[in-house]
């Protein structure tokens, strides 16, 4: 009885069942239009989460625009236009009054509000998106 005694207390006390979830919630990214309506809060869910994926944005300087020693910066997929302006701006030193314009491609400007992966799908061109600056307007 001695070496029973001794292997029930190596083993320790036994644990208690760890009880299943509430419910079953799929994750985020696979959920169906029907399980949507369902429960809405799925939904904010998924849109609350940040995307991680980074994509590379090349800058082109155009006429007398300074040119940057780095042209090539991976930013965030998630972030608006605002924030590449933004960006473009600290790399330059140029304040908020100094004239600078963007565009994509040499075709358009987009708006501050885009997605920068929206455009991305779009408008890549060898996995990049192309941006073009300038101190005053050249093209649309």
């Amino acid at each position: 009885m001695s070496s029973q005694a001794a292997d029930l207390t190596s083993l320790g006390t036994p644990q208690p069942p760890i009880p299943p979830p509430p419910f079953n919630v799929p994750p985020a990214e696979t959920l169906t239009p029907s399980q949507i309506s369902q429960n809405p809060s799925l939904a904010l869910e998924k849109y609350k989460k940040k995307d991680a994926v980074k994509v590379i944005v090349r800058f082109r300087a155009i006429g007398n625009a300074p040119i940057l020693k780095q042209n090539l910066y991976k930013i965030n997929a998630s972030n608006k236009f605002q924030a590449v302006i933004q960006f473009l701006r600290r790399e330059l030193n140029y304040k908020a009054s100094d004239p600078l314009f963007l565009y994509i491609n040499s075709a358009f400007s987009p708006a501050p509000d885009e997605i920068v992966a929206n455009l991305v799908k779009c408008f890549n061109t060898d996995g990049h998106l192309i941006i073009n600056y300038c101190t005053s307007a050249a093209w649309g």
